[in-house]
């Protein structure tokens, strides 16, 4: 998306999520693309709230609780509205009192979310690993190459490589020598 789209895209984010909540309840509406944050994957983009709230952590609590249940409808419907008319957005965030506080919801889109994939019949496990920058640079490299679709596609590809390989059968040949001699004890 250039440069003037997504600014376009911004300012429609921004007034049609302000516009859904009280005067003074939400602080700050990002649009996120990929290199604004490393959560957001290459082709994908992630909508950011902070709702506001003071600098307590008790009160940052109470804030999200207040703020969940009094909305939930308008949250469904943005979540809804954005998987119409953004398909890019992989993800909607809602942050309390700032944004380095972590997420306090996530609204992924449905039907693209692990928990999601698992309960159509795929048996996946979730899996969370903290990459460096150059790990997280090569799984960006086979989503932008296409050989993956995202960058849990891109550890599943890497790892099926690695399980190609001779040497990794006999890596598993000595791990149940082992297991077996472990048990003997």
């Amino acid at each position: 998306m250039d440069q003037e789209a997504l600014e376009h895209v911004r300012q429609l984010i921004d007034e049609n999520i302000r516009g859904r909540f009280p005067a003074g309840t939400i602080e700050q509406v990002r649009l996120l693309q990929y290199g604004d944050d490393p959560v957001v994957e290459p082709g994908q983009l992630v909508i950011r709230v902070v709702v506001a709230a003071g600098s307590d952590e008790k009160e940052h609590e109470r804030v999200a609780r207040k703020f969940e249940g009094a909305f939930r409808k308008q949250l469904d419907e943005l979540r809804e509205e954005m998987r119409d008319k953004l398909p890019e957005v992989s993800r909607f965030e809602i942050r309390i009192g700032d944004e380095s506080s972590g997420p306090r919801f996530f609204m992924a889109r449905p039907g693209r979310s692990l928990e999601a994939r698992a309960l159509a019949g795929a048996d996946l496990t979730p899996v969370m690993a903290r990459l460096g920058p150059v790990d997280l640079e090569t799984l960006d490299t086979l989503i932008t190459a296409g050989i993956a679709g995202n960058r849990a596609d891109a550890v599943r590809w890497a790892l099926a490589r690695i399980r190609e390989r001779p040497a990794y059968a006999q890596l598993r040949a000595k791990s149940a020598e082992i297991e077996q001699l472990k048990s003997q004890f």
